[in-house]
């Protein structure tokens, strides 16, 4: 089971992205050669009467494409110069290419309100539910209550923020902004204690955060949105602490990484796999939109260096760098796929 809800959940997220290309594509009259879900040799194919699109499935679940006449180096002269992406506007591009993050967007957005309109919008705010009294913060004036407005001066505004802080800082003595209910502010520095759980080192300051939830249609709105800026706000960090080095590379995930994770949000309860597509679709549309090489936010960097030049850069030229950017990419899933295996089978 773990493996069908593994595809289902990367196939629903991959195919929303490509759609999104895809529909653009058509809407601008872009010779289209296959819409494929997967990657690997085909496992099924069909090409629809008066439509030159082939739509397949392939091996591995693991991403997908739309693969456009226009985008290679090599100009295909069987397809008409019109139907070509580098003869479309600007702005038929630009669309075209950010259309797939912009449709993962919107599919966590839909989810998340779903989720907070049939289950409950969770409260966001890190706010003490109780200490424990074999930890240090019990002897402090915190109290159940009280909201944690930053840690050691960075912002706090939601749990995702001060938890994301707390892994960066763990083992390391940290100071606390909270505010009590009578609405008074005061810091409280705290030094973890050094715990370890299934052989591995774990770090605990002794608090626990309440978990409350909202009901109504309003509620699931402001949830849907402030969780989805929460989430992206969460990602620039982690990238910020990936290249500061705060941050170790062996901390990311690849697929295998991800099929752990989806098992365990299967047995916490359908809800969990639901919020898990959400997550993902927020995290493939933000890192699509990083300025990187075969990105999609690298390919709208070379259209806005053609805005600003006033002419547009050698299609040989921007195909190299973004095939040397997907070997690049390529190199660091090894990577991350080594960790995922190493972390998982032998720890």
């Amino acid at each position: 089971m773990t493996l069908i809800y593994f595809i289902l959940v990367l196939g629903i997220t991959v195919f929303i992205h490509e759609l999104g290309h895809f529909i653009f594509a058509k809407k601008a009259g872009i010779y289209v050669y296959e819409f494929s879900i997967g990657m690997g040799p085909k496992i099924f194919s069909k090409k629809r009467k008066n439509d030159e699109t082939v739509y397949s499935l392939r091996l591995f679940p693991i991403g997908g494409f739309v693969q456009m006449a226009g985008e290679e180096v090599d100009i295909d002269e069987n397809i008409p110069v019109e139907k070509r992406m580098q003869s479309k506007t600007w702005m038929q591009r630009l669309t075209t290419i950010l259309a797939g993050v912009t449709f993962n967007f919107i599919l966590a957005i839909v989810i998340l309100f779903g989720i907070g309109l049939f289950y409950g919008s969770p409260v966001m705010t890190p706010v003490i539910e109780s200490k424990d009294e074999n930890y240090p913060i019990y002897k402090t004036n915190i109290q159940s209550g009280d909201e944690i407005l930053s840690i050691n001066g960075k912002k706090t505004d939601t749990q995702d923020m001060l938890l994301l802080h707390l892994q960066v800082l763990q083992g390391e003595k940290v100071t606390l902004e909270v505010k009590h209910e009578d609405g008074k502010k005061e810091k409280v520095t705290l030094k973890p204690k050094e715990e370890k759980i299934d052989g591995e080192k774990v770090y605990k300051y002794g608090f626990s955060l309440k978990s409350e939830s909202e009901k109504g249609f309003i509620a699931a709105i402001k949830y849907a949105f402030k969780k989805t800026y929460t989430l992206l706000k969460q990602m620039v960090f982690i990238v910020t602490y990936l290249f500061t080095g705060k941050l170790k590379l062996n901390s990311l995930s690849g697929p295998i990484g991800i099929y752990t994770i989806v098992g365990e949000s299967a047995k916490a309860g359908f809800v969990n796999l639901v919020y898990l597509i959400a997550y993902l679709c927020i995290n493939v549309g933000f890192i699509n939109l990083l300025p990187f090489p075969a990105f999609d936010g690298g390919r709208a960097l070379f259209l806005l260096i053609e805005k600003i030049k006033g002419s547009p850069v050698s299609v040989k030229v921007e195909n190299t760098i973004h095939n040397v950017g997907f070997v690049l990419l390529m190199i660091l899933m090894v990577f991350i796929t080594y960790n995922d295996i190493i972390r998982i089978f032998f720890k």
